[in-house]
């Protein structure tokens, strides 16, 4: 695979990393092909592979692979938790599911009160805990 076509490849799925010229790194120097700059996830895990098995310190590990020590924490909390899944990016959007079923927005298209009276309503009442704002929106 041609550098060009695993760049295009990298967007497509949006694992392009934002500041690959940011990348110093000594593995990435290299012009070999196998090590890209702009390939977000191998940057990541290069990143915690110089800090863990070369005893590079964390921000300097950060740094040369562009990004911040806040950040090398964050992914190395993340692979801690989910190994290579957890160098992906969170997807983005809704994390779960919707609490205002059908039930509850009848209720809410019914009752009477401000949007943080009903919220408390509703937690009582079916073991949901919305925010007023939800509240208010789901009532206009």
């Amino acid at each position: 695979m041609s550098t060009a076509s695993r760049i295009r490849a990298l967007e497509k799925a949006g694992l392009l990393h934002s500041r690959p010229i940011a990348v110093t790194a000594s593995v990435f120097a290299h012009k070999s092909g196998f090590f890209l700059p702009a390939d977000k996830v191998q940057v990541k895990y290069e990143m915690l592979r110089a800090h863990v098995a070369d005893g590079v310190p964390v921000s300097r590990a950060a740094a040369e692979h562009g990004y911040s020590r806040a950040s090398f924490y964050l992914v190395a909390d993340a692979f801690e938790t989910s190994g290579m899944l957890g160098l992906l990016d969170e997807r983005r959007g809704r994390r779960g599911p919707l609490r205002l079923t059908p039930e509850i927005v009848a209720f809410l298209q019914s009752a009477e009160g401000s949007g943080a009276a009903l919220a408390v309503e509703v937690e009582e009442r079916f073991g949901v805990r919305l925010h007023r704002r939800t509240v208010e929106r789901a009532r206009s």
